[in-house]
């Protein structure tokens, strides 16, 4: 897959093109890059268009004219821009963790361009008033020490302890995609999530088929919570991923591709 570039609303969005056929659009968590869906991609182009964008602000992505904080809304329309650039009218869209926020913000904006609905170590809910609190603190503190010290803290709680202990390069790949975002997007982020809208109301209304993906380990988003998402979508479907903490798809990438793969084959024409 190769880099393209969209000017998209107030920013020049990067963002990757792959295979034909039914379009996926794949957002990726907080604070990473495109990178971060390689094996997926790769997987799924084989039987899908495949669109892999970095978000405002991350990866090659600009951070444009957001004053303060970007929003799951903004980032929920510019992906929107996006597919309209790209002549896709309805896609399959699928977030992990932030992008997760950004999907479901996308289901509520433009419910008809949604073909079905894949949600990975995400919640509905919002932020708690402390977790606000802690977000600002790490806005301040990416801005003024960079990124060294917010991958020092969020290492321990993203990943298994299986991954810690046993897959040093995949703990070295998420390091460093930590540590290539710009201190400018990632502020603008945390303060956007901060400010996210609970979407608890939507679950109900989500008419598209769902997937919902969890890591058994997951701490941030944990499989509880998943469940409780799978209780309020009508017809949704839980795939639990072993072995996994909060980055499933990069810890254990065969099974999360396959239970992709799976959902696809199960959609209705």
């Amino acid at each position: 897959m190769s880099k393209k570039v969209a000017r998209v609303r107030d920013i020049e969005m990067a963002y990757e093109d792959a295979g034909r056929g039914e379009p996926f659009v794949l957002l990726h968590g907080f604070p990473f890059n495109r990178s971060m869906w390689r094996e997926q991609a790769q997987a799924l182009a084989e039987t899908c268009r495949v669109v892999v964008p970095d978000l405002r602000g991350f990866g090659e992505t600009s951070l444009g004219e957001t004053k303060g904080a970007a929003t799951m809304e903004e980032m929920a329309a510019d992906v929107a821009a996006l597919l309209d650039e790209l002549n896709v009218g309805r896609a399959v869209v699928g977030g992990l963790s932030m992008g997760g926020y950004v999907a479901l913000a996308f289901c509520r904006a433009f419910p008809g361009r949604v073909r079905a609905l894949v949600l990975a170590d995400t919640r509905a809910l919002p932020d708690t008033d402390d977790a606000r609190r802690a977000r600002e603190e790490n806005a301040r503190r990416a801005l003024s020490e960079g990124m060294a010290p917010i991958a020092d803290a969020m290492m321990p709680k993203l990943l298994s302890g299986e991954t810690l202990a046993n897959r040093p390069e995949t703990v070295a790949r998420v390091r460093e995609m930590i540590l290539a975002a710009k201190p400018e997007g990632v502020a603008a982020a945390l303060r956007g999530m901060a400010r996210r809208r609970d979407q608890t109301d939507l679950l109900e209304e989500i008419e598209a088929p769902t997937l919902i993906v969890v890591g058994r380990e997951d701490t941030f988003s944990t499989p509880s919570e998943a469940e409780g998402m799978r209780g309020k979508i009508r017809g949704a479907r839980l795939s639990v991923v072993e072995g996994a903490g909060h980055l499933s798809n990069v810890e254990r990438p065969e099974e999360f591709s396959r239970a992709l793969v799976d959902f696809l084959r199960g959609l209705p024409s």
